[in-house]
């Protein structure tokens, strides 16, 4: 493992840097329901890597587009 784990509040301030708004919360929901990142438990404390992080960004975001109605 190459990078830092990051606590939840942590990995939402890092998809917020990249201009994404996520809040705790909602990971901590997403972590319940599914659809979130990928995460590690170190005990009962959810960890995050930047690497998992990323990929899901990359998974959530649409392809580039040059209208909104490009979209359908």
């Amino acid at each position: 493992m190459n990078s830092r784990l990051l606590s939840r509040a942590e990995a939402a301030e890092y998809c917020q840097s990249r201009g994404l708004p996520v809040a705790a919360a909602t990971l901590a929901k997403y972590a319940t329901v599914g659809g979130g990142p990928t995460f590690h438990k170190f005990s009962r404390f959810p960890r995050y890597s930047e690497e998992m992080l990323d990929a899901w960004i990359a998974s959530k975001l649409s392809a580039p587009m040059r209208s909104t109605s490009a979209a359908a």
